[in-house]
């Protein structure tokens, strides 16, 4: 009946061993979880506490370029503008010309 006791309480002893060591190993897991997950933590502050600055100054860049570009547009226009009244310069000076032509040759022809 004694050695019934013993090789119970062995194997209960065993059983509960086992289940500390899981306990521990689990332990361990989820100190490796936590740390990880606080160094995520620390770098996505590091980088997200200064975003809202960030995002301010990328927007001023952003205005300031659209100004730019606005002033660049209204260039460009004007330079089309003045090729249009120098294409339209020369053709006009074109048909002078070409009816001057037209107009020397009819005088020496006649």
């Amino acid at each position: 009946m004694v050695t019934l006791v013993v090789v119970i309480n062995t194997l209960i002893s065993l059983l509960l061993f086992y289940i500390a060591w899981r306990v521990w190993k689990f332990k361990r897991i989820l100190r490796l979880i936590s740390d990880t997950l606080t160094n995520y933590e620390k770098c996505s502050h590091a980088l997200l506490y200064t975003a809202p600055e960030k995002i301010y100054c990328l927007q001023q860049n952003i205005h300031h370029l659209r100004q730019g570009n606005q002033r660049l547009e209204l260039q460009i226009q004007q330079i089309r503008q003045i090729m249009s009244l120098l294409i339209l310069g020369r053709q006009i000076w074109q048909r002078y010309l070409s009816s001057k032509l037209l107009t020397l040759q009819q005088i020496r022809n006649s």
